[in-house]
Formats: structure tokens, C-alpha cells, sequence
């Protein structure tokens, strides 16, 4: 019964590890988030939710599938009204904050940084904590190390959708460390936050370099306020809705296919069906996987336990792109140590075979093509496209000195999110150092670290 306001009785709360971890933490001094922040913020009423609706463009609104590992992805982000910010002031985003996900992926971590363009707000799955008196990076690193992430994943409580309290938050402890090792972790978490900011200005220059080559970077389409199409464009194209007829899509088109390509003519569909074995694991590539920087992560999953929706082999050089929802930008360059991974039938597999797979997928992730994409969407739960729609989306030829520009534009923005993934991997191993083997231990796996870079 002590420090167990809730009364647990289950073996989940009383994992072993989990009392090891405890009885380690409290030999450094550990202090509970209440005392190390000055507030630690959620939604307010959810009854909220029904005062506001999403709009295209505005105030971000994160969701906790908006984290990305260890980092927020503005990439799928929705976006409310300025009015609708003042109204929910309690879930606003400020620099400095460690955000963490109360549901969902519970226990997800990241730091508000400065750079972020502001206002930010966010909904109930996720809690704010304002740090005092500790760095807001070195939290971070603590709350998502392993013993971090032993804390929080004893918590959840719920039977359909696992979540946590903030009054929980508010009771993780947090071990202290002397100023200088705090600092040095810190500053090693801070810069992989920072270099994983480069990621999407990187991938937001190939894209600028793509769209000038297309004649679309400074295009302002045509919009009037009222425009007609003729009757058998109307039959021939099956469509009755006037945004598909809109004339700011036929002149993109037309700017689009010039010379009359395609994205079938540089690329096949890959049709590798997946077939789950007896006893075997696999990695699972989901429509959540996909980040910001056209890359993926995966889920090492059993064979007896794969989802229905495991569907396609992927190898490397694929492109995969979402078919539900296309609007989102979620697309993916599968990587050498990806092939052979599976992926969901939410995608479409395309084996670039005339183009390199970084152009296909900067091409495939511009905001003016997902328009078009989602143009030809249908249904109204999932709306989804067909393999046709994609293959037959006109793609003009790209010479070869814009092609090798964008390949490396792309590849730089990969790099630089292995070096962020690097970086933070060493801030969090440093944490469990110093609180498994001692301060020096983890201040020497940080020296050695800064030497061999």
C-alpha cells in the first residue's frame, strides 16, 4: 500500500524490474516531477472537444500520434483556430516543455524547442510539464531511458485504451545527478534535438529544389469564385464534384504532364505478397511508422500475433505511400536494413526502376501532388485511392543535375537524423550509466563518445 494511491494489486505494477528500478533510483537522490516543474498541464474539461473543429489551415494541434519516437512530426499535424487556441490556453504548447503522451503510445517523450513556429496547442493525450530547477533535456533523456520507461509502462490503467493520470506524472521520480553530469547530458540531448530540426529544413530544400524544376515553387493558382465544366468531362471522368474541376487542378495538370509521363513509367508496383510463418518474428511497417523525413520505423511482431493488414514484402530502394488519406504526406524510402520488412496493405509499394528512389519520393510527398492524390479519394470513413490513381499521376522527366541535387539533399536529411538518433541514444545510455555504475562511468562513456566523433 505505500505509494500506491490507487491501491494496484496487479503483477504489471509489481514487476520485478520495476521494484529493482525503484530501489536503484533511490540511491541518487530522486525527486518527483511535482517538485521538479512548476505545473504539469493537460486538456482541461474534455467537453471541449465539441467547442472547435479542424480546419487546413491555422494553430498546430499535436496528437500523440504526432510523436515520432523521441520527437514531435508535424508532417500529419491538424490545425485550429486561433479563437479555438484561446479557448483551450490549458493544452497550449510553450518552448521549454517536456511533452509526454498520456495514451496511445503511453510514455512517448519530447522537448518543446524554441525554433518551433508558435502558437502550438495540443489535445488531452498529451501532458505539459514545465521543468524548474532541471534542464528540460535532461528529463527527457531520463523519462525515455530504459528505467524511465520501466516507471511509466507499470502505470497504464483502462481496458480498452491504455492511459495515464497526471497525478501519476506528477509522482514519476526523477534521480539527481551532480550539475556537471546533468549538464553534460543535457547539452548531448539538447543538440540531437536540434539536429533532428535539420531534418526537415533538409527535406524542405529538396522539395523547394523539385517544385522550382516543376514551375510550381512561386505558382499562384487560379481561384475564382465561380468556374463550369463541360457535360462529357463530367461523364468521361465519373466525377459530379466541383472540386475535382476546379481550374486551379487543371492547370496543375497541365503544367504536370507537358510531356506526357507518368509515375508508371518510371516505377511498378511491387506485389510480393506476405505470408505469416508458424513461429517466426517479423518487422511491421504501419501508416503510424512514417515520420517527417520520409523514413520509417517498425515493429518487431510474431507471426501468430500479425494483424490482418500485413499485407506486402517491402525491399530496399521501395518507395511506400499511404492510399488512405493520402492528403497526410506519408510516404517512405525503405532502407538497407529494412528489406524484407513487411508492410501494411494501407500502402502502395513502388519499385522505382527509371528514377532514384529519393526523387520519386520527394515528388510523391509534395503537398500539390497528395493534393491531387486525395482528389481522387473515396469513401467517407477511410477515404482511399487505387493503385491506378498513382501509377497514371503524371510525372515529367527530371534531368539528371536536378535529380542528383535532390538524391542528395534527401540522403543528408537521413544522415542527419542517424547522428540526432545517435546523439540521444548517448544522452539516455548516459543517464542509465550513472545510475547503474556511478557518475564517472557515465561521465567517461560521454568523453569516449565526444573523441570518437
Amino acid at each position: 500500500m505505500t505509494d500506491n494511491r490507487d491501491q494496484r494489486i496487479d503483477s504489471q505494477y509489481f514487476k520485478r524490474m520495476a521494484l529493482a528500478t525503484d530501489a536503484m533510483i533511490a540511491l541518487h537522490d530522486p525527486q518527483p516531477v511535482s517538485q521538479l516543474s512548476t505545473d504539469v498541464r493537460s486538456f482541461g474539461a474534455y467537453a471541449l472537444t465539441n467547442e472547435f473543429a479542424y480546419q487546413e489551415d491555422g494553430i498546430p494541434f499535436l496528437r500523440g500520434t504526432n510523436f515520432s519516437g523521441d520527437y514531435i512530426n508535424f508532417t500529419d499535424v491538424l490545425r485550429i483556430s486561433e479563437e479555438a487556441n484561446r479557448l483551450l490556453h490549458k493544452s497550449e504548447v510553450l518552448p521549454g516543455m517536456v511533452l509526454l503522451s498520456m495514451s496511445g503510445s503511453v510514455g512517448s517523450v519530447a522537448v518543446a524547442l524554441d525554433s518551433w513556429d508558435y502558437p502550438i496547442n495540443s489535445n488531452q493525450d498529451i501532458a505539459k510539464i514545465i521543468p524548474t530547477g532541471v534542464s528540460p533535456f535532461y528529463m527527457a533523456a531520463y523519462l525515455s531511458c530504459r528505467f524511465g520507461r520501466i516507471q511509466i509502462d507499470r502505470l497504464p490503467v483502462g481496458s480498452v485504451q491504455q492511459h495515464v493520470f497526471l497525478w501519476m506524472i506528477q509522482k514519476l521520480k526523477i534521480p539527481r545527478l551532480t550539475d556537471v553530469t546533468e549538464g553534460r547530458i543535457s547539452e548531448v540531448a539538447e543538440r540531437a534535438y536540434k539536429a533532428y530540426e535539420s531534418v526537415s529544413d533538409t527535406m524542405s530544400d529538396a522539395e523547394s529544389e523539385l517544385m522550382r524544376f516543376l514551375g510550381i515553387a512561386d505558382w499562384t493558382p487560379p481561384e475564382p469564385l465561380a468556374y463550369t465544366a463541360r457535360a462529357e468531362q463530367v461523364k468521361l471522368k465519373g466525377r459530379l464534384d466541383a472540386r475535382f474541376f476546379a481550374p486551379r487542378i487543371r492547370v496543375l495538370l497541365d503544367l504536370l504532364a507537358a510531356d506526357g509521363g507518368t509515375v508508371a513509367d518510371v516505377a511498378r508496383p511491387r506485389r510480393e505478397r506476405f505470408r505469416a510463418k508458424q513461429g517466426a518474428d517479423f518487422d511491421y511497417i504501419e501508416i503510424g511508422d512514417i515520420d517527417g523525413a520520409g523514413a520509417t520505423t517498425s515493429s518487431r511482431i510474431p507471426c501468430s500475433e500479425a494483424p490482418s493488414r500485413a499485407t506486402w514484402y517491402v525491399r530496399e530502394g521501395d518507395v511506400i505511400t499511404s492510399t488512405v488519406r493520402p492528403i497526410r504526406r506519408l510516404s517512405a524510402q525503405i532502407g538497407p536494413t529494412q528489406d524484407g520488412f513487411v508492410c501494411s496493405s494501407g500502402f502502395e509499394v513502388l519499385e522505382p526502376r527509371g528514377i532514384a528512389p529519393e526523387v520519386l519520393l520527394t515528388y510523391l510527398r509534395l503537398p500539390v501532388i497528395c493534393e491531387l492524390l486525395d482528389l481522387y479519394a473515396s469513401a467517407s470513413m477511410y477515404p482511399a485511392i487505387t493503385d491506378a490513381d498513382i501509377f497514371n499521376l503524371p510525372l515529367p522527366s527530371i534531368p539528371s543535375d536536378v535529380a542528383a541535387r535532390i538524391t542528395r539533399k534527401v540522403r543528408n536529411a537521413r544522415s542527419a537524423k542517424a547522428r540526432a538518433a545517435s546523439m540521444l541514444n548517448l544522452a539516455k545510455r548516459a543517464v542509465e550509466i550513472a545510475v547503474e555504475d556511478g557518475e564517472p562511468a557515465a561521465i567517461a562513456c560521454l568523453d569516449q563518445a565526444s573523441e570518437a566523433t
